[in-house]
């Protein structure tokens, strides 16, 4: 089974990170020797597309991070496309209701669990097309993560997040605050009582909430709380906010080594 989903139905905390714009072949095997254990390389937000996708999973082999795609939109279809290419995963944004988790369910599976078409011998599986056994195991190995951002799906937060086949329910706060009219307010009550709901449901069902917080000590805060599959912010936000400590950091040093520009008497 993918070391990722076992490690969720076990009940730890995995940690990660959302990729939007360093799709380089390097990222993979970056993250990876920095002791992450997914990258979620970003398709609705991010410039990465089916093409670049590909060659991202393939630069992934060989290392121990497991690579999941964030596909544009809920009606992408077929969601089995990515799988295809080599994706242990996948992120569906805008689930809103239990119809479309148990349709998302069905097509990243293959019979009887779903309907996921059958493409044997090809990337997902390194080109050796195994037994009838084969079906089992890959199902075992996909992760299904559902994105939940609107007051829409909180309010059908417990039909979802019960729906069999899905491991993680994804906290979309920046479009949660924005549909409760609350834009980017992550203090406001209403927005901080969504977030237990998600934890309170999926300790329920046995799913593991997910969230993307954008600092360590918002991180650990809600791994407290009970957040279990956690993206270290995205490689935008964690390069920008190194490089300018780093970049604050020579120029504090700098301004100290200036030669005094005072005129000496003589």
């Amino acid at each position: 089974m993918n070391p990722f989903r076992q490690r969720l139905q076990q009940g730890d905390v995995v940690l990660g990170q959302m990729v939007l714009e360093l799709f380089t072949p390097g990222i993979g095997p970056m993250l990876a020797a920095c002791g992450m254990e997914f990258v979620i390389f970003d398709m609705e937000h991010g410039r990465c597309d089916i093409s670049l996708l590909a060659e991202m999973i393939a630069s992934c082999r060989g290392s121990d991070i497991v690579p999941i795609a964030r596909i544009p939109d809920v009606s992408f279809r077929p969601l089995s496309r990515v799988l295809d290419i080599g994706a242990r995963g996948v992120m569906v944004p805008r689930v809103e209701t239990r119809e479309q988790a148990q349709d998302i369910v069905a097509q990243l599976k293959y019979a009887p669990q779903g309907r996921r078409g059958v493409a044997l011998g090809i990337a997902h599986d390194l080109y050796q097309a195994g037994d009838r056994s084969a079906f089992a195991k890959i199902n075992e190995d996909i992760v299904v993560i559902l994105l939940l951002e609107t007051e829409k799906a909180f309010e059908n937060l417990e039909d979802i997040v019960s729906v069999p086949g899905v491991d993680i329910a994804w906290m979309g706060h920046y479009d949660l605050t924005v549909s409760m009219g609350i834009p980017a307010q992550f203090d406001h009550p209403r927005f901080l009582t969504a977030m237990d709901s998600l934890i309170s449901v999926c300790r329920r069902h046995g799913v593991a909430p997910g969230f993307l917080p954008p600092t360590a000590e918002s991180a650990v805060h809600w791994i407290q709380k009970g957040f279990r599959a956690i993206s270290l912010g995205s490689d935008i936000g964690v390069f920008l906010e190194a490089l300018r400590r780093f970049r604050a950091s020579v120029s504090e040093s700098i301004s100290d080594l200036q030669p005094s520009t005072e005129v000496r008497k003589s």
